[in-house]
């Protein structure tokens, strides 16, 4: 229909729907509203059940490109179609089209993977987990909201563990969005309430005694120059500084020294900390290690959250103070220590959602990374370590990336994220 024939009426209509779909988008996927929706996603997902689920895929899908022909493409059709990524009314038949490519990504968007438009190894698996596992995830959600008493006051942030991803709302809209690096299995980060203090610019890492223990002590024994390679100090009684060589590090079991880092770009901590005191001793902090981000898998810390673009969530947090990005920037290159205190405190909540219903109509899934999603794992307030399946040798501080199987790509638009501490 040409648009001198379109009724000004439905043009009208039809704008003020997109605009309302526009600004529901921006709504945070923790927040008032997060019980109500996921709600409506595990129904859906009743029905999806009640009708036999999806077709599993087989991993010759793997192979398939835009333009491609065959069973196989039928078949990935047929599974998107049951998820609602692909439109029943799209054309049938076997061709990789335009609105596969289109759906693949909406799935891949809905599972937080890069959204590449063909099915890679994590897509794959992602596809064939039954729907019966969905469900149950929707359910683990469900309960992990109720009563939880967050208060979800103008501005604050929360950080999705499962989603290795954080949000910064103000009045109920998403001002930021951050990728995260979030704890590993077997050091996960902790679901928490706390509230954010300060920014602290170039700032010092102290390492935990549980680091010190688990990879500075072994990694001394094969490396006697780590420490002072690393830009650390041993400091004893009234931070007098010790000397590495002084240590009998092949005994030592309890330390009688505290391991500092000094500041800098190599600072384990790079170099911005968001200070957030709580019992778990964890933060959001920088790293030098920016590349980890391009991951899809981002569970590499050792309980703290790394932020991607931490200095403009530390510019926003600071809003209506003079310290705008500019100027964060420009006392970070000063090389020197600098604390920040909010003038308002701001809420954070670390939360552990695999599984909900977003403003847009989107149901998001995220890996169990911690394997919560069991009846005890629903009601547990405390995250317990995992063991790891086999015994991982520890090299340093700050542990290696997980394999990238489908990396972001590098030319990917800049996002900011929240990341577990080293």
């Amino acid at each position: 229909m040409s648009r001198s024939r379109f009724p000004r009426f439905a043009v009208a209509a039809i704008a003020l729907v997109l605009a309302a779909a526009g600004a529901h988008a921006q709504e945070p996927s923790y927040g008032p509203n997060t019980y109500d929706r996921t709600l409506e996603a595990l129904i859906a997902h009743e029905d999806i059940a009640s009708r036999g689920g999806w077709p599993k895929v087989p991993g010759s899908v793997t192979a398939l490109k835009p333009d491609s022909q065959g069973p196989d493409v039928a078949v990935l059709k047929q599974r998107l179609m049951q998820s609602g990524d692909l439109p029943p009314a799209s054309l049938p038949g076997d061709v990789y089209d335009e609105a596969l490519v289109a759906a693949v990504k909406r799935f891949q968007a809905r599972h937080g993977l890069s959204e590449m438009g063909t099915v890679g190894r994590l897509t794959l698996k992602a596809m064939n987990v039954p729907v019966e596992v969905r469900l149950n995830q929707l359910t683990a959600t469900l309960e992990r909201l109720k009563g939880n008493g967050f208060n979800f006051s103008e501005r604050y942030v929360v950080v999705n563990i499962p989603g290795a991803s954080v949000e910064a709302v103000d009045h109920g809209v998403v001002q930021r969005k951050h990728l995260a690096i979030v704890g590993r299995p077997d050091r996960p980060s902790p679901v928490l309430q706390a509230n954010i203090t300060s920014v602290n610019l170039n700032p010092y890492w102290t390492v935990p005694m549980s680091i010190v223990k688990a990879d500075i002590i072994p990694h001394m024994r094969k490396e006697p120059d780590f420490v002072a390679k690393s830009n650390m100090k041993l400091l004893g009684a009234e931070n007098k500084e010790i000397d590495p060589a002084s240590v009998n590090w092949a005994s030592l079991k309890s330390p009688y020294f505290i391991v500092r880092q000094d500041f800098g770009p190599t600072n384990s901590l790079g170099q911005l900390k968001i200070d957030m005191p709580n019992t778990e001793a964890v933060y959001m902090h920088d790293t030098p290690k920016k590349t980890l981000f391009r991951n899809d898998v981002r569970f590499n810390s050792s309980g703290c959250a790394r932020i991607e673009g931490v200095r403009d969530l530390a510019a926003w947090l600071l809003e209506g103070t003079e310290w705008t990005l500019p100027a964060i920037e420009a006392e970070i290159a000063k090389n020197e220590r600098k604390d920040i205190r909010l003038k308002k405190t701001v809420p954070v909540a670390w939360v552990y959602l695999t599984g909900w219903q977003g403003a847009d109509g989107m149901v998001q899934f995220r890996d169990d990374i911690y394997g919560l999603d069991t009846p005890q794992g629903i009601v547990t307030s405390t995250i317990q370590p995992r063991k790891p399946k086999a015994k991982a040798v520890v090299t340093a501080p700050a542990p290696a990336p997980a394999a990238k199987v489908e990396a972001r790509p590098a030319s990917r638009p800049a996002v900011t994220t929240a990341t577990a501490t080293n």
